[in-house]
């Protein structure tokens, strides 16, 4: 399993031990700007049996040698894409070849199409809901693409006890990096959070954050939370505070789920903890509250502070994959079916992703390029002293590449805004 962040080493680490409990996964991680920390990797609480750190032409290298059974590509769309036609090359001469599986971390509410023209090429698509298949099918099928790869399961990260609480004690609400984007709009939220503190003083108010400061996730935080609640005029009342760690754990005392669009909000429903989604800042395909229509969980911070605990539509959560009426025990069956019967036959077919150089020849060299797999790949055939300067070499270029987008460039960009 290769992963490039956080939550994609998360869903990936899950979901091979889903689909295969008791099996050996060897761990890969894509070197680039998100590349998550151990204390990081050690909060998804999955043990694999082995971590490395490794470019696109070495996780190549890496399968080449090895007889995997299933490769799980735990990425971006574009570094699917580059990993599959690099990845096909190596079995044209054999029918001999691993299940290559691939699928999305959470809630799809941007990019449908480009994403999965993307991911188009695995043998598995995992669709983490009824209404994902139906609509990952339709995009393959409109541009004349095999579907078949496409195949309903859910989030791999679902479980914990059921809620049966009937106070509102604690308070959760489940930031993201990115959303929403604007200095104004995540002060806005931590003000009303702060505010929903202050009017119910016996409440426990927690921002829940998805990493450290110096951590990244799968999209760089420019705004984080920690700096804005550094400023709280007056400071922050005695029942706010900022928490990190397992979302589970946070989730096992929480009586109110309270997000814009995260997808810790399909974990709240699973659990049937009441969960609000946020209207404050509008219904907006940009915020991803979109996705939330119909869900019975739109609502504002004027309701919360009012008492609003929102009801959950049962036919929506059944569509989305929440399995909040216990079928979850069900949900990868499908996944190791496919699995199963793909590693059965006597050959696979050649790896064809959708994007070639004849469909999208002005699209898909850009994407190789920037995971050097347009041709350029070098060998991993080094040794001794070689081997110490490239590695001291490619660390130095690491470390400033990383300060260089998590540190100066948010800092440009917030000059050019003012």
């Amino acid at each position: 399993m290769i992963a490039d962040s956080d939550t994609r080493w998360k869903w990936g680490a899950l979901t091979a031990r889903r689909i295969a409990p008791e099996a050996r996964i060897d761990g890969f991680l894509l070197r680039g700007r998100a590349t998550p920390t151990p204390r990081q990797l050690a909060e998804v609480g999955v043990p694999v049996d082995g971590v490395r750190e490794v470019t696109a032409a070495e996780f190549i290298g890496e399968i080449e040698h090895e007889p995997y059974d299933v490769v799980l590509l735990a990425l971006v769309g574009g570094a699917v894409q580059a990993m599959l036609h690099g990845l096909a090359p190596l079995w044209r001469t054999t029918e001999r070849r691993p299940v290559i599986g691939t699928g999305y971390v959470g809630v799809v509410y941007e990019k449908l199409a480009d994403g999965l023209l993307l991911r188009h090429g695995a043998d598995i698509v995992i669709a983490n809901s009824r209404h994902d298949a139906e609509r990952f099918r339709a995009v393959y099928e409109g541009v004349g693409a095999d579907a078949s790869a496409v195949t309903e399961a859910a989030l791999p990260f679902l479980g914990g006890d059921g809620y049966t609480g009937t106070d509102t004690r604690t308070v959760v609400f489940a930031a993201q990096p990115s959303v929403p984007q604007s200095r104004a709009d995540r002060a806005y939220l931590l003000r009303r959070l702060v505010q929903h503190a202050r009017l119910h003083p016996g409440r426990e108010v927690l921002l829940k954050l998805r990493s450290k400061p110096g951590e990244h996730t799968t999209h760089i935080e420019e705004l984080p939370y920690q700096k804005l609640a550094a400023r709280i005029e007056g400071g922050p009342p005695p029942n706010f505070r900022l928490v990190y760690g397992h979302m589970g754990e946070v989730l096992d005392r929480t009586d109110l789920l309270v997000t814009v669009s995260s997808t810790a909000a399909l974990e709240s429903l699973h659990r049937r903890i009441p969960t609000a989604v946020l209207t404050d800042l509008g219904v907006r395909e940009v915020l991803g509250n979109h996705h939330f229509l119909g869900s019975g969980c739109l609502a504002s911070w004027d309701q919360l502070d009012a008492g609003h605990r929102p009801p959950a539509d049962e036919e929506w959560l059944a569509r989305q994959g929440v399995a909040a009426d216990g079928s979850y025990d069900t949900a990868f069956d499908a996944v190791r079916k496919r699995v199963t019967a793909l590693l059965g036959r006597p050959g696979l077919p050649p790896v064809a992703p959708y994007y070639t150089s004849a469909t999208a020849p002005g699209y898909l060299p850009g994407i190789l390029a920037r995971h050097r797999l347009d041709g350029t790949r070098t060998t991993t055939d080094v040794t001794g002293v070689r081997r110490v300067l490239r590695d001291a070499v490619r660390e130095a270029a690491r470390g400033a590449y990383r300060h260089g987008v998590q540190r100066v460039a948010p800092v440009i960009r917030r000059m050019g805004e003012l």
